[in-house]
């Protein structure tokens, strides 16, 4: 008999949605800053909108060891028995590529900055403590790994998104309601 819930817990559902609004803002805001901002043109404002973007996306940094903590302790539900063998290892392995993105992404933000010789600000409170110093040629790996990685993310999500919506209105499954209810 399985007694396991079909719903995430509340904690994890928090944790989701907070996630989720902040890596998407920091990713708009990435995206606007590197792609129709220039230091030429846009000098301070630029600057400030990177800044914003750091102390953004830092936070997620230390939501994702919470809730990794969270999952490891709080079992996900079971999937639906109608998706297939293949279907399941695909959720597993997107869930797994999504976790990595929210380490990676954060991590590589951090080192591009401090390469860049700048801080990793945290929600305008506090530096995360810089591990390396100014270096131009660490900065020159960095950089596109973070901008690499910034895509497959935001692919990776899109993904995501578009699998709920699919398991909503299509199959009909508990998917996503898992993420959005909890039982009576």
């Amino acid at each position: 008999m399985n007694t396991q819930s079909p719903y995430y817990t509340r904690t994890a559902q928090y944790l989701h949605w907070l996630m989720a609004i902040i890596f998407i803002s920091a990713w708009i805001i990435g995206f606007y800053s590197g792609n129709f901002l220039s230091y030429d043109t846009d000098g301070a404002f630029k600057g400030d909108v990177i800044t914003l973007h750091k102390n953004i996306a830092t936070t997620i940094l230390f939501l994702v060891v919470i809730r990794i903590f969270w999952r490891y302790t709080h079992p996900a539900p079971q999937l639906p028995d109608s998706m297939s063998t293949s279907m399941k290892t695909m959720a597993h392995l997107g869930h797994l590529g999504l976790y990595f993105m929210l380490l990676a992404l954060p991590i590589t933000g951090c080192l591009f900055s401090w390469t860049a010789g700048h801080p990793a600000p945290v929600l305008y409170l506090f530096n995360i403590p810089q591990l390396l110093d100014k270096n131009p040629d660490i900065m020159n790996i960095v950089k596109p790994v973070h901008i690499y990685l910034s895509w497959a993310a935001g692919l990776l999500l899109v993904g995501h998104i578009l699998a709920a919506l699919k398991h909503h209105f299509i199959n009909k499954d508990t998917v996503l309601l898992s993420m959005t209810r909890q039982p009576k």
